[in-house]
Protein backbone atom coordinates (compact mmCIF):
# COMPACT_ATOMS: atom_id res chain seq x y z
CA UNK A 1 0.00 0.00 0.00
CA UNK A 2 1.21 3.37 -1.03
CA UNK A 3 2.14 6.07 2.06
CA UNK A 4 -1.11 8.37 2.08
CA UNK A 5 0.15 11.14 3.10
CA UNK A 6 3.12 11.24 -0.07
CA UNK A 7 0.24 11.46 -2.62
CA UNK A 8 -1.59 14.26 -3.99
CA UNK A 9 -5.06 15.23 -4.10
CA UNK A 10 -7.14 14.69 -6.71
CA UNK A 11 -8.87 17.05 -9.38
CA UNK A 12 -12.57 17.35 -9.71
CA UNK A 13 -10.88 16.59 -13.84
CA UNK A 14 -9.63 13.14 -12.05
CA UNK A 15 -13.12 12.36 -10.41
CA UNK A 16 -16.42 10.81 -11.63
CA UNK A 17 -19.18 12.98 -11.83
CA UNK A 18 -22.11 12.51 -9.60
CA UNK A 19 -24.59 11.40 -12.31
CA UNK A 20 -22.50 8.65 -13.49
CA UNK A 21 -21.90 7.09 -9.92
CA UNK A 22 -23.10 3.84 -8.11
CA UNK A 23 -26.43 5.57 -6.39
CA UNK A 24 -25.13 3.32 -2.83
CA UNK A 25 -23.41 0.08 -1.74
CA UNK A 26 -24.43 -1.34 1.63
CA UNK A 27 -21.75 -3.15 3.86
CA UNK A 28 -22.14 -5.14 6.77
CA UNK A 29 -20.04 -7.13 9.18
CA UNK A 30 -16.56 -6.52 7.27
CA UNK A 31 -14.07 -4.28 7.92
CA UNK A 32 -13.27 -0.91 5.27
CA UNK A 33 -9.83 0.09 4.85
CA UNK A 34 -8.32 1.49 1.71
CA UNK A 35 -5.66 0.66 -1.06
CA UNK A 36 -4.61 3.26 -3.11
CA UNK A 37 -7.40 4.94 -4.70
CA UNK A 38 -9.89 1.95 -3.47
CA UNK A 39 -11.54 1.22 -0.55
CA UNK A 40 -11.58 -2.80 0.56
CA UNK A 41 -14.34 -4.98 2.44
CA UNK A 42 -12.42 -7.53 4.21
CA UNK A 43 -14.88 -10.31 5.60
CA UNK A 44 -14.95 -14.23 5.97
CA UNK A 45 -15.15 -14.60 2.28
CA UNK A 46 -12.42 -12.72 1.59
CA UNK A 47 -11.42 -8.83 0.08
CA UNK A 48 -13.57 -6.84 -2.37
CA UNK A 49 -11.52 -3.50 -3.83
CA UNK A 50 -14.28 -1.14 -4.59
CA UNK A 51 -13.30 1.99 -6.40
CA UNK A 52 -13.78 4.89 -4.21
CA UNK A 53 -14.60 7.32 -7.17
CA UNK A 54 -17.45 5.75 -8.21
CA UNK A 55 -19.29 5.61 -5.34
CA UNK A 56 -22.27 7.89 -4.28
CA UNK A 57 -23.13 6.74 -1.05
CA UNK A 58 -21.50 4.07 1.20
CA UNK A 59 -23.85 2.56 3.93
CA UNK A 60 -22.29 1.38 6.84
CA UNK A 61 -24.66 -1.44 8.52
CA UNK A 62 -24.14 -3.90 11.36
CA UNK A 63 -20.59 -5.08 12.11
CA UNK A 64 -18.68 -2.73 10.27
CA UNK A 65 -16.06 -1.11 10.97
CA UNK A 66 -13.56 1.32 9.00
CA UNK A 67 -9.92 3.24 9.15
CA UNK A 68 -9.39 6.27 9.19
CA UNK A 69 -7.51 5.88 5.74
CA UNK A 70 -10.79 4.79 3.98
CA UNK A 71 -12.77 7.80 5.40
CA UNK A 72 -9.99 9.78 4.19
CA UNK A 73 -10.19 8.69 0.31
CA UNK A 74 -13.79 8.55 0.59
CA UNK A 75 -13.88 12.36 1.65
CA UNK A 76 -11.40 13.01 -0.80
CA UNK A 77 -13.67 11.77 -3.67
CA UNK A 78 -16.76 13.30 -2.38
CA UNK A 79 -18.65 10.06 -1.82
CA UNK A 80 -21.14 10.29 1.24
CA UNK A 81 -21.08 7.79 3.95
CA UNK A 82 -23.96 6.60 6.00
CA UNK A 83 -24.20 5.26 8.96
CA UNK A 84 -27.20 2.84 9.38
CA UNK A 85 -28.73 0.44 11.55
CA UNK A 86 -29.99 -3.03 11.60
CA UNK A 87 -32.88 -1.87 9.31
CA UNK A 88 -31.57 0.52 7.93
CA UNK A 89 -31.99 3.86 9.76
CA UNK A 90 -29.31 6.81 8.95
CA UNK A 91 -27.05 8.00 11.76
CA UNK A 92 -25.00 10.25 10.10
CA UNK A 93 -23.33 11.32 6.30
CA UNK A 94 -20.64 13.72 5.34
CA UNK A 95 -18.49 14.28 1.80
CA UNK A 96 -17.01 16.54 0.42
CA UNK A 97 -17.96 18.44 -2.87
CA UNK A 98 -16.54 17.08 -6.21
CA UNK A 99 -16.39 20.65 -7.40
CA UNK A 100 -14.56 23.45 -5.85
CA UNK A 101 -16.57 26.08 -7.58
CA UNK A 102 -18.92 27.74 -4.70
CA UNK A 103 -21.18 28.58 -7.97
CA UNK A 104 -24.30 26.62 -6.94
CA UNK A 105 -23.61 27.06 -2.74
CA UNK A 106 -23.53 30.93 -3.70
CA UNK A 107 -26.92 31.13 -5.78
CA UNK A 108 -28.53 28.80 -3.42
CA UNK A 109 -27.86 30.91 -0.57
CA UNK A 110 -28.67 34.25 -2.83
CA UNK A 111 -31.94 31.95 -3.26
CA UNK A 112 -32.83 31.46 0.30
CA UNK A 113 -31.67 34.60 1.73
CA UNK A 114 -34.97 35.99 0.01
CA UNK A 115 -38.43 35.33 1.21
CA UNK A 116 -39.65 36.09 -2.22
CA UNK A 117 -37.23 34.02 -4.05
CA UNK A 118 -37.14 31.06 -1.47
CA UNK A 119 -41.04 30.51 -1.93
CA UNK A 120 -40.41 30.77 -5.51
CA UNK A 121 -37.56 28.09 -5.23
CA UNK A 122 -40.47 25.90 -3.32
CA UNK A 123 -43.19 26.21 -5.88
CA UNK A 124 -40.35 25.33 -8.53
CA UNK A 125 -39.78 22.13 -6.53
CA UNK A 126 -43.68 21.25 -6.35
CA UNK A 127 -44.09 21.80 -9.98
CA UNK A 128 -40.91 19.69 -10.49
CA UNK A 129 -43.15 16.33 -8.28
CA UNK A 130 -46.49 17.67 -9.95
CA UNK A 131 -45.84 18.77 -13.00
CA UNK A 132 -49.70 18.72 -13.92
CA UNK A 133 -50.63 21.58 -11.13
CA UNK A 134 -49.58 24.91 -11.32
CA UNK A 135 -48.56 26.19 -7.87
CA UNK A 136 -48.07 29.76 -8.98
CA UNK A 137 -49.63 32.04 -6.31
CA UNK A 138 -49.68 29.39 -3.62
CA UNK A 139 -48.85 30.78 -0.40
CA UNK A 140 -46.67 28.35 1.87
CA UNK A 141 -49.17 26.80 3.58
CA UNK A 142 -51.43 26.24 0.69
CA UNK A 143 -48.66 24.60 -0.74
CA UNK A 144 -47.99 21.96 2.40
CA UNK A 145 -51.81 21.41 2.12
CA UNK A 146 -51.53 20.88 -1.77
CA UNK A 147 -48.57 18.91 -0.97
CA UNK A 148 -50.29 16.75 1.42
CA UNK A 149 -53.10 15.91 -0.34
CA UNK A 150 -51.04 14.09 -3.46
CA UNK A 151 -49.13 11.90 -1.49
CA UNK A 152 -52.17 10.83 0.31
CA UNK A 153 -53.69 10.19 -2.81
CA UNK A 154 -50.84 8.51 -3.93
CA UNK A 155 -50.74 5.76 -1.07
CA UNK A 156 -54.21 5.43 -1.77
CA UNK A 157 -53.13 4.73 -5.70
CA UNK A 158 -50.62 2.69 -4.85
CA UNK A 159 -52.56 0.26 -2.43
CA UNK A 160 -55.34 -0.10 -5.59
CA UNK A 161 -52.53 -1.00 -8.03
CA UNK A 162 -50.87 -3.68 -5.77
CA UNK A 163 -53.60 -4.81 -3.57
CA UNK A 164 -51.48 -4.02 -0.51
CA UNK A 165 -54.24 -2.99 2.65
CA UNK A 166 -52.95 0.12 3.49
CA UNK A 167 -53.81 1.78 7.11
CA UNK A 168 -51.70 5.02 6.85
CA UNK A 169 -48.07 5.94 7.28
CA UNK A 170 -47.05 4.69 10.42
CA UNK A 171 -43.29 4.78 11.80
CA UNK A 172 -42.29 4.86 15.52
CA UNK A 173 -38.47 6.26 15.45
CA UNK A 174 -35.99 3.36 17.02
CA UNK A 175 -38.76 0.98 16.36
CA UNK A 176 -38.65 -0.48 12.90
CA UNK A 177 -40.73 -3.57 13.07
CA UNK A 178 -43.79 -1.54 14.72
CA UNK A 179 -44.88 -1.06 10.84
CA UNK A 180 -46.13 -2.99 8.73
CA UNK A 181 -44.59 -4.66 5.41
CA UNK A 182 -45.31 -1.48 3.66
CA UNK A 183 -44.71 1.38 5.98
CA UNK A 184 -41.18 -0.43 6.90
CA UNK A 185 -40.66 -0.65 2.66
CA UNK A 186 -41.52 3.19 2.80
CA UNK A 187 -38.94 3.77 5.63
CA UNK A 188 -36.20 1.72 4.27
CA UNK A 189 -36.88 3.50 0.59
CA UNK A 190 -36.86 7.08 2.02
CA UNK A 191 -33.69 6.43 4.31
CA UNK A 192 -31.83 5.52 1.31
CA UNK A 193 -33.08 8.41 -0.63
CA UNK A 194 -31.56 10.76 2.02
CA UNK A 195 -28.30 9.38 1.53
CA UNK A 196 -28.46 9.70 -2.40
CA UNK A 197 -29.65 13.28 -2.07
CA UNK A 198 -27.00 13.96 0.60
CA UNK A 199 -24.02 12.81 -1.60
CA UNK A 200 -25.50 14.71 -4.62
CA UNK A 201 -26.22 18.17 -2.54
CA UNK A 202 -22.64 17.85 -1.01
CA UNK A 203 -21.04 16.53 -4.45
CA UNK A 204 -22.09 20.21 -6.16
CA UNK A 205 -20.88 21.99 -3.45
CA UNK A 206 -24.59 22.74 -2.06
CA UNK A 207 -25.24 23.75 1.54
CA UNK A 208 -27.34 20.69 3.37
CA UNK A 209 -28.84 22.75 5.63
CA UNK A 210 -30.09 25.86 3.65
CA UNK A 211 -33.57 24.19 2.81
CA UNK A 212 -36.39 26.01 0.59
CA UNK A 213 -39.11 23.75 2.14
CA UNK A 214 -37.92 22.23 5.15
CA UNK A 215 -36.26 24.14 7.79
CA UNK A 216 -34.63 24.28 11.08
CA UNK A 217 -32.61 21.34 10.12
CA UNK A 218 -28.83 20.45 9.26
CA UNK A 219 -30.37 17.92 6.09
CA UNK A 220 -33.22 20.63 5.33
CA UNK A 221 -31.84 20.53 1.71
CA UNK A 222 -31.45 16.78 1.52
CA UNK A 223 -34.86 16.62 2.64
CA UNK A 224 -36.02 18.80 0.03
CA UNK A 225 -34.01 16.82 -2.67
CA UNK A 226 -35.36 13.59 -1.45
CA UNK A 227 -38.76 14.14 -1.43
CA UNK A 228 -38.73 15.72 -5.24
CA UNK A 229 -38.79 11.91 -6.11
CA UNK A 230 -41.10 10.48 -3.69
CA UNK A 231 -44.18 9.56 -5.21
CA UNK A 232 -42.68 8.68 -8.31
CA UNK A 233 -39.86 6.15 -7.41
CA UNK A 234 -39.81 5.67 -3.99
CA UNK A 235 -43.73 4.66 -2.85
CA UNK A 236 -44.35 3.04 -5.79
CA UNK A 237 -41.51 0.68 -5.58
CA UNK A 238 -41.91 -0.10 -1.44
CA UNK A 239 -45.54 -0.77 -2.35
CA UNK A 240 -44.19 -3.68 -5.04
CA UNK A 241 -41.60 -4.69 -2.06
CA UNK A 242 -44.69 -5.07 0.14
CA UNK A 243 -46.96 -6.86 -2.44
CA UNK A 244 -44.21 -9.55 -2.54
CA UNK A 245 -44.59 -10.69 0.88
CA UNK A 246 -43.08 -9.35 4.21
CA UNK A 247 -40.06 -11.40 4.69
CA UNK A 248 -36.46 -9.39 4.96
CA UNK A 249 -38.33 -5.98 3.57
CA UNK A 250 -34.96 -3.40 3.91
CA UNK A 251 -33.08 -5.91 2.67
CA UNK A 252 -35.46 -6.02 -0.58
CA UNK A 253 -36.34 -2.86 -1.00
CA UNK A 254 -32.17 -1.56 -0.65
CA UNK A 255 -31.68 -3.77 -3.70
CA UNK A 256 -35.01 -3.11 -5.99
CA UNK A 257 -34.32 0.64 -4.95
CA UNK A 258 -30.89 0.60 -6.26
CA UNK A 259 -31.78 -1.24 -9.58
CA UNK A 260 -34.35 1.15 -10.12
CA UNK A 261 -32.22 4.12 -9.39
CA UNK A 262 -29.77 2.75 -12.17
CA UNK A 263 -32.77 1.99 -14.58
CA UNK A 264 -34.09 5.41 -14.18
CA UNK A 265 -30.76 7.71 -14.45
CA UNK A 266 -31.89 9.09 -10.95
CA UNK A 267 -28.27 10.64 -10.06
CA UNK A 268 -28.13 12.21 -13.28
CA UNK A 269 -31.78 13.59 -13.21
CA UNK A 270 -31.10 14.85 -9.58
CA UNK A 271 -27.48 16.81 -10.28
CA UNK A 272 -29.89 18.29 -13.51
CA UNK A 273 -32.99 19.35 -11.09
CA UNK A 274 -30.35 20.81 -8.30
CA UNK A 275 -29.27 22.97 -11.66
CA UNK A 276 -32.15 23.63 -12.79
CA UNK A 277 -33.73 24.98 -9.47
CA UNK A 278 -30.56 27.36 -8.28
CA UNK A 279 -28.84 28.23 -11.59
CA UNK A 280 -32.22 28.18 -13.89
CA UNK A 281 -29.81 25.66 -16.33
CA UNK A 282 -30.21 21.66 -16.46
CA UNK A 283 -26.88 21.74 -17.77
CA UNK A 284 -25.14 18.77 -16.59
CA UNK A 285 -21.59 19.45 -18.49
CA UNK A 286 -18.55 20.32 -16.81
CA UNK A 287 -19.16 23.36 -14.66
CA UNK A 288 -16.26 24.67 -15.41
CA UNK A 289 -15.00 23.66 -19.15
CA UNK A 290 -11.71 25.41 -19.26
CA UNK A 291 -10.61 23.22 -16.31
CA UNK A 292 -9.76 26.58 -14.10
CA UNK A 293 -10.78 24.79 -10.86
CA UNK A 294 -9.10 26.01 -7.29
CA UNK A 295 -9.50 29.92 -8.04
CA UNK A 296 -9.95 31.52 -4.90
CA UNK A 297 -11.34 35.58 -5.07
CA UNK A 298 -12.20 37.96 -3.43
CA UNK A 299 -15.06 40.20 -2.95
CA UNK A 300 -14.87 44.08 -3.70
CA UNK A 301 -17.19 46.68 -3.90
CA UNK A 302 -20.17 46.67 -6.54
CA UNK A 303 -20.34 42.81 -6.59
CA UNK A 304 -16.61 42.63 -8.30
CA UNK A 305 -14.25 40.28 -7.47
CA UNK A 306 -10.50 40.89 -7.63
CA UNK A 307 -7.54 38.04 -7.31
CA UNK A 308 -6.54 36.48 -4.14
CA UNK A 309 -3.04 36.03 -3.21
CA UNK A 310 -2.88 39.88 -3.61
CA UNK A 311 -1.95 42.48 -1.04
CA UNK A 312 -4.35 45.49 -1.33
CA UNK A 313 -2.79 48.00 0.97
CA UNK A 314 -1.11 50.88 -0.41
CA UNK A 315 1.46 51.74 -2.17
CA UNK A 316 4.48 49.34 -3.21
CA UNK A 317 3.08 46.52 -1.27
CA UNK A 318 -0.02 46.27 -3.41
CA UNK A 319 1.98 43.99 -5.84
CA UNK A 320 3.55 41.22 -3.00
CA UNK A 321 2.09 38.14 -3.53
CA UNK A 322 1.21 36.35 -0.42
CA UNK A 323 2.28 33.02 -1.03
CA UNK A 324 -0.23 31.71 1.79
CA UNK A 325 -3.05 33.20 0.00
CA UNK A 326 -2.43 31.20 -3.25
CA UNK A 327 -4.09 28.17 -2.16
CA UNK A 328 -3.86 25.41 -4.91
CA UNK A 329 -5.44 22.68 -2.66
Amino acid sequence: MTNVSERRALTPRELTRAGERVSFIYLERCTIHRDANAITATDADGVTHIPSATIGTLLLGPGTRVTHQAMSVLGETGAAVAWVGEHGVRYYAGGRALTRSAALAEAQAVHWANQRSRLAVARAMYRLRFPDEDPAGLNRRELLGHEGDRVKKCYRAEAARTGVPWHGRKYVPGDFAAGDAVNQAITAAAQCMYGIAHAVVTSLGCSPALGFVHSGHELSFVLDIADLYKTGLAIPLAFDIAAEGDEDVASRTRRALRDRIYETSLLDRCVSDIKLLLLGSDDTGTADPDGAWDIVTLQSDGGARVAAGRNYGDGDAAEDRDEEMAMTW
